[in-house]
């Protein structure tokens, strides 16, 4: 063996090396952007909203803003405490009768998110899980959210249609 079959050995070696490192670097560059990227947002079947609803502020969201009053410069706890709870926008109105309420089943597999009011912006009280038995209190006026009572007594908002009643 002589030093020029060497030298063309060692070169050949390392030249590979090389190119194994580089292609090895420009993958993982390629994957680790595309994992960086953020996903399409998915879209339910039951939260497909009309293309005039895209706008991201709503006008309910706009009305619960509260706004600096002359009394709020008023040291008096007690009077600001009235003035947010006054200020507070209503509650909608549910179609609930003692009659209407009925024992029903949670059917959406990964369970649903309580909440404290019939919207998906509202404060999440926590979750019920698959299979849990509820008691169905009402419906929203939209027909699009549900209240529901659980074992423990609380009472929440669920999305309409994740239930199946218990005959």
């Amino acid at each position: 063996m002589n030093i020029s079959n060497l030298f063309q050995f060692i070169l050949g070696f390392i030249l590979g090396v090389f190119l194994l490192a580089v292609g090895s670097v420009g993958a993982a560059y390629y994957f680790f952007n595309r994992m960086a990227a953020a996903p399409p947002k998915p879209v339910f079947s039951e939260t497909v909203a009309d293309p005039l609803e895209t706008t991201p502020t709503s006008p309910q969201s706009q009305e619960t803003e509260p706004e600096p009053t002359a009394t709020a410069a008023n040291n008096d706890p007690e009077a600001t405490e009235a003035e947010a709870e006054e200020e507070e926008a209503p509650e909608p109105e549910v179609a609930e009768t003692s009659t209407d309420s009925y024992k029903a089943t949670v059917t959406w597999s990964n369970g649903l998110s309580l909440r404290a009011e019939p919207s998906q912006d509202s404060a999440r009280l926590g979750g019920v899980d698959y299979n849990a038995e509820v008691t169905v209190l009402g419906m929203s006026d939209d027909q699009v959210w549900q209240q529901i009572r659980l074992a423990n007594g609380t009472e929440a908002w669920v999305k309409a249609g994740n239930l199946q009643k218990v005959n």
